[in-house]
């Protein structure tokens, strides 16, 4: 199978020990390539550094919605300044985050509208976090109208319906560690009803581990598990569409 890897943060504390280890096992597990995915502006400039240090590492830059609080008044620029790097290839993860409410809610919306409109001037696909707020995330992007770089819905967590919807904006479904749990039918359905063509499979590491490692650190090479699992919900190996879903959106040339 080839493998890939939308959705990582392996530039965070949890594998200062290994990290060195984990990047070289992408190899032998067929990891073709991992997106490393920005929360705010220290953060960011740490994916992008750890990008141009790995031919596998590609990165995103954004400012997630529990850090929207905390954005400087020249955050817009900076960010597009690290855009520019050949290896970022999106802006994420930004959008918007009920569920713990660390930033108010008015002010995730308007970080969230000033990066996409930023995303749309600079022509990067997004990487949008949801949660517990899936109508007023959607609200948002469908009145920004098209996206021309497209984009992904990160760990989607919704039900059929919200499926349909994000997909026909035009957006792949990133389905992560949560589609092996023995619970989440919802989620099995979403992926049965929407189609190997409309996702992309991710981890999210260092959290939400996919069985058999729930309760542990997640890494990039456990992103087999949930394609092992799409594989058995559409029931044939839809690996290279997957790889494939994630070149296009990226504009990964591999």
């Amino acid at each position: 199978m080839k493998l890939v890897d939308t959705h990582a943060h392996i530039h965070m504390k949890h594998f200062n020990n290994d990290r060195e280890e984990i990047i070289r096992k992408f190899q032998e597990e067929n990891v073709e390539f991992i997106v490393n995915v920005g929360t705010n502006m220290i953060d960011s400039k740490k994916c992008v550094e750890l990008s141009n240090k790995y031919k596998k590492i590609y990165s995103s830059v954004g400012v997630h919605p529990h850090d929207s609080k905390d954005v400087s008044k020249d955050y817009l620029q900076y960010l597009e300044k690290l855009s520019k790097n050949r290896k970022v290839v999106a802006i994420g993860e930004i959008g918007l985050d009920y569920f713990r409410n660390f930033s108010p809610r008015e002010i995730q919306q308007r970080v969230f509208t000033e990066q996409l409109l930023l995303a749309k001037e600079i022509k990067l696909p997004i990487i949008v976090h949801i949660r517990d707020a899936y109508e007023d995330a959607y609200n948002i992007l469908e009145s920004f109208g098209p996206f021309e770089k497209g984009g992904v819905i990160h760990s989607f967590s919704a039900d059929a319906e919200w499926a349909l919807k994000f997909v026909k904006l035009g957006f792949y479904l990133g389905i992560s560690g949560p589609v092996t749990y023995k619970k989440n039918e919802q989620l099995r359905e979403v992926v049965k009803l929407v189609g190997e063509h409309n996702i992309l499979s991710e981890t999210d590491c260092p959290y939400l581990p996919p069985h058999p490692y729930r309760g542990k650190r997640n890494e990039p090479s456990y992103v087999k598990y949930v394609v092992e699992k799409i594989n058995d919900i559409i029931d044939y190996d839809v690996s290279e569409v997957l790889f494939e879903n994630a070149k296009e959106l990226f504009g990964v040339n591999i």
